[in-house]
């Protein structure tokens, strides 16, 4: 097992990463100081791993709440069922929230305890790549709207992490590829040395080898936990972390949620990006070209779909997060490890970029 730490004094925490994690007392119990516990999981999960992450803890009353899986549950409809199992079970301010499943229940059970009775504590027991690497660590928690993706929510930090990468061996292939999304993310944002091992480890990682995963999810962790440390909340450097996501987001929800997987979404945005840079004369036609083909190797698309069209893009991408001052502000790269964040984006360039990078079936 390793240990990654996410430093934010009283509230740091660790991310633990390695096999046979799940239900072992001596990483779950130190973070559970009250006597009730409800474990967030989904129908998938659930008969997976609910009874084996639980199996070492003693020291309090155990409870579940079940969800539906899948993107497009992830709902204030949805995120009432949390709070109706909470309240019918009595659970009171001394509850601790687990969430058990990839990163939809994580968001959900987050935005929960950010919420019950105005903040309860929660652990994050990710059960996806995409989750283990990205969504997890760092407090972002929410639900998305009809008009846009997780534009409800709140920052809530876990009491920790616990990402067993045995979970991934029932993850199916396209989840896993999507989860590599975020992973290559990283290298392209502030560490080239890590994209580099990437390119040379595409088969390692497909393959689901233990020790390239566990590389893999812990140096990702690493670059994540050093942009969340420096700026919790996202007022400057952590929005680096949104490569190639203020275009997803808007293919998430103009598909409709759940059509592409997040990581799907995220890897035709990075290219976006990349393309985006290059027209801005930011970014040589080499690196894209690259980055194109570690996104393709791993299986993930590296256009857009070809049925939203340029202005359906661009109307989503203006109800974004990342708007201040009605101003679009896109991460884009001058390298690849080097990313920066810009609002003075060519209305030319960009409807050239929407217009090129986009034929994905």
């Amino acid at each position: 097992m390793k240990t990654v730490r996410v430093e934010l004094g009283e509230r740091s925490y660790p991310v633990y990463v390695g096999d046979r994690l799940l239900g072992r007392s001596d990483l779950f119990e130190p973070h559970i100081n009250g006597r009730q516990i409800m474990v967030v999981t989904n129908d998938r999960v659930a008969p997976l791993y609910l009874t084996k992450t639980v199996s070492g803890i003693d020291k309090a009353r155990i409870e579940s709440v079940v969800l539906p899986d899948g993107e497009e549950h992830k709902s204030l409809t949805v995120l009432n069922c949390i709070f109706d199992a909470l309240l019918e079970r009595r659970c009171g301010r001394d509850t601790t929230i687990v969430a058990l499943g990839g990163g939809v229940v994580g968001d959900m059970a987050g935005f929960a305890a950010a919420c019950y009775q105005r903040g309860v504590p929660f652990l994050q027991v990710p059960t996806t790549l995409l989750a283990q690497v990205d969504s997890s660590v760092g407090g972002k928690t929410g639900v998305n709207h009809a008009l846009g993706k997780n534009m409800i929510g709140a920052f809530h930090q876990p009491a920790c992490v616990v990402a067993d990468i045995d979970t991934l061996a029932t993850l199916d292939e396209r989840e896993l590829r999507a989860g590599l999304a975020e992973v290559i993310k990283y290298g392209l944002i502030g560490d080239s040395e890590f994209f580099e091992w990437l390119e040379g480890h595409v088969d390692a990682l497909l393959g689901r080898d233990p020790e390239s995963l566990t590389h893999a999810i812990c140096r990702s962790c690493e670059n994540k936990a050093k942009l969340v440390s420096a700026d919790e909340r996202e007022a400057g450097s952590r929005a680096l972390l949104n490569l190639g996501h203020t275009f997803g987001h808007a293919i998430e929800t103009g598909l409709g949620y759940g059509t592409w997987l997040h990581g799907e979404a995220v890897a035709a945005g990075m290219c976006q990006a990349a393309d985006l840079s290059a027209r801005l004369g930011c970014l040589d036609r080499d690196a894209v070209a690259r980055i194109e083909k570690l996104l393709s190797g791993v299986g993930l698309p590296v256009r857009a779909p070809l049925e939203l069209e340029p202005e359906r893009m661009l109307e989503l991408m203006s109800v974004d997060k990342k708007i201040r001052n009605a101003s679009m502000r896109l991460v884009l790269l001058r390298a690849i490890g080097d990313a920066f964040i810009t609002d003075s984006i060519d209305s030319d360039d960009l409807n050239a970029t929407l217009t090129t990078i986009r034929g994905a079936a």
